[in-house]
């Protein structure tokens, strides 16, 4: 009996994971999976705020099995004390791990929240990489001012090279995530914001829109990919010989609603575009009212 007890909790223990693993089956660990220095940090915070809630969250599991069963009916060793209503050992527990757990946790906010700052600047050796990176109804443009290139959807960064992303949209409020490298930040019209982001291991990352914000939602995706100096020189040759030219023209296009966008990649770009549409010179009551005052000033 014994032998057979031991085998049928062997087989009921290999067999538990298996419904996690269906119900879960279609989930990505990447925020505790990071593949740079920030992405590190938020996980340990992460791990550090479930550590501290099990510390509450295991007694109780524990507590809800053994104090029924302790004074259950049944059991005559148990003290019935029909009178009892308050103990000041029970008060003292229960009130000062919540207040140390919600301590511990507020030092550690005020200090990650600083350290954390995606305005921050990583330090580093490196010369840093600026991407302008722009939402729009459903995909991702990125230009690279430095380098006079611009793609959708999809990123390039070079290994262990701090990378500033200047972020801002050109439609609804969107949110600019890639989970691997952490910081998620939202994208509004008129405003400009930042991160900063480093890789620390190549590799092609998943980058999101983390923000409903239409139909086109669940496509607007990019993808980021992490390589050496030497990969990212040719990756920019690569985009330098696209041969489209990102002018007022080009981005009017890009800015009427698609889903599903692929890559693409153009060789210029023109000056400021980023700048001006922070300042929603291309959005649509802005282009119809500068229409109308052309056409008055030709009359």
């Amino acid at each position: 009996m014994k032998r057979s007890a031991r085998g049928w909790l062997a087989r009921f223990c290999r067999l538990l994971p298996l419904p996690a693993t269906l119900l879960l089956g279609g989930c990505h660990w990447a925020l505790l999976d990071p593949k740079g220095p920030i992405g590190m940090d938020e996980r340990w915070i992460i791990e550090t705020a479930a550590g501290l809630m099990l510390v509450v969250v295991v007694p109780v599991i524990v507590l809800s099995v053994v104090i029924p069963w302790r004074y259950r009916a049944s059991n005559t060793r148990a003290t019935y004390q029909p009178e009892w209503s308050h103990s000041n050992r029970i008060e003292a527990v229960m009130w000062s791990i919540p207040i140390a757990i919600v301590a511990v946790l507020g030092v550690i906010c005020w200090r990650t929240s600083h350290q954390l700052d995606p305005f921050r600047p990583i330090r580093s050796t490196q010369k840093p990489v600026h991407i302008d990176a722009v939402a729009l109804d459903w995909k991702w443009l990125f230009i690279y001012p430095d380098q006079h290139v611009a793609t959708v959807n999809e990123v390039a960064m070079p290994v262990g090279v701090p990378v500033v992303f200047h972020i801002t949209s050109a439609t609804v409020m969107n949110s600019f995530f890639i989970p691997r490298l952490g910081s998620q930040i939202y994208a509004m019209a008129n405003m400009e914001t930042a991160d900063n982001l480093v890789a620390s291991v190549p590799g092609t990352y998943r980058g999101i829109s983390a923000n409903f914000n239409g139909d086109g939602f669940s496509g607007m995706t990019f993808k980021v990919e992490a390589m050496s100096k030497e990969g990212f020189d040719q990756w920019l040759a690569k985009a330098a010989t696209a041969g489209q030219t990102l002018d007022t023209g080009a981005y009017r296009s890009l800015q009427k609603p698609s889903e599903n966008v692929p890559v693409s990649y153009y060789s210029h770009v023109m000056p400021g575009l980023f700048g001006q549409i922070v300042q929603g010179r291309f959005a649509r009551g802005r282009l119809m009212a500068d229409a109308g005052a052309g056409t008055a000033g030709r009359e």
